[in-house]
């Protein structure tokens, strides 16, 4: 009887090959578009085809991956640079700046983001009984990973699910929980179990950020909101702006300056009335407070974006 042959199981791909291949399905998925969101409600993808300057963003906590180029995220004054051999990893919504450092038409920067679910983490933690990786070393709410195989690879599928539109509801949890699951397993294991376990002074400043968000437009009084996440004043602004860079204050003004952008740009809102909306009461000190943030007055700012079309600026 002859022997039966036995097929190989094929290699592994290699790290380089797993990126060419993110490459091509990113390039050719956001052609003409810098943001592009996707059927998967996680994901977005990015391209950028010219360097530029630090443009001021909101980051949610989220995985950011280049497979193609480089860029920097700018958090008070510290610059967490991410390329193809690191990805970047944010746990809390803190305002920073991104700037992009390598790219060009003929090679553009490519990446994509997908936002974090925290509470999945915690719970991976516990199902799996992963040992713990020791303490952080510091208490930051942005961390720089190595980029693996391991990693990618999770990434590579859940991107070849936008191929196939109908099997994104059911396969697409499974694949991100994957990756939330590689990235336990990642060298940032340490930082994302002490993001996970959202103890001590970590949670209540999530907690201040929340309470901002919903009540930016009101005065706020730090004793108040101090009390409110059971802080004394001191601690407050201390551990607050070791996470994010700023004061509660700061982080306020952040949140009424991007929210009144975004009432101008898509309401058609005047800087007065966006200004009164967000809790200003002087136009003039809202302007220039804005021109500060953006770059430009408000009037000049949203006729520049109109023409450039970049509503990436206020999503």
């Amino acid at each position: 009887m002859p022997a039966q042959s036995c097929t190989a199981p094929p290699p592994h791909k290699t790290l380089t090959a797993m990126q060419t291949e993110l490459t091509e399905a990113i390039g050719r998925r956001t052609v003409g578009r810098e943001r592009c969101t996707t059927a998967i409600k996680n994901l977005t993808l990015s391209r950028r085809e010219s360097v530029t300057e630090p443009c001021a963003c909101v980051v949610e906590p989220s995985l950011v991956i280049v497979v193609q180029g480089a860029k920097q995220l700018l958090i008070g004054d510290h610059a967490y640079a991410y390329n193809t051999e690191h990805f970047l990893v944010t746990s809390l919504d803190i305002p920073a700046s991104s700037q992009v450092l390598e790219a060009s038409p003929d090679r553009p920067l490519l990446g994509l983001v997908l936002k974090l679910d925290l509470s999945l983490i915690a719970e991976l933690i516990s199902q799996a009984k992963l040992p713990s990786p020791g303490r952080c070393s510091t208490e930051a709410s942005v961390g720089l990973g190595r980029i693996s195989p391991t990693l990618l690879e999770p990434c590579s599928r859940l991107m070849a699910l936008l191929d196939e539109p109908a099997d994104i509801p059911v396969l697409a949890p499974m694949v991100e929980r994957e990756i939330h699951y590689k990235l336990l397993k990642s060298d940032l294991a340490a930082r994302l179990w002490q993001v996970a376990s959202m103890s001590g002074r970590r949670q209540r400043i999530a907690r201040a950020i929340d309470w901002l968000k919903m009540n930016y437009a009101e005065p706020l009084h730090t004793a108040d909101l101090a009390a409110h996440v059971q802080m004394s004043t001191s601690s407050l602004h201390h551990y607050f702006r070791q996470l994010t860079a700023k004061s509660p204050l700061q982080y306020q003004k952040w949140l009424r300056l991007r929210e009144a952008r975004r009432l101008m740009l898509n309401e058609d809102m005047d800087a007065a009335g966006a200004a009164f909306r967000v809790g200003y009461e002087s136009p003039s000190q809202f302007s220039r407070e804005y021109s500060r943030l953006f770059g430009a007055p408000p009037k000049r700012d949203i006729e520049s974006l109109r023409q450039t079309g970049d509503v990436s600026a206020v999503a």
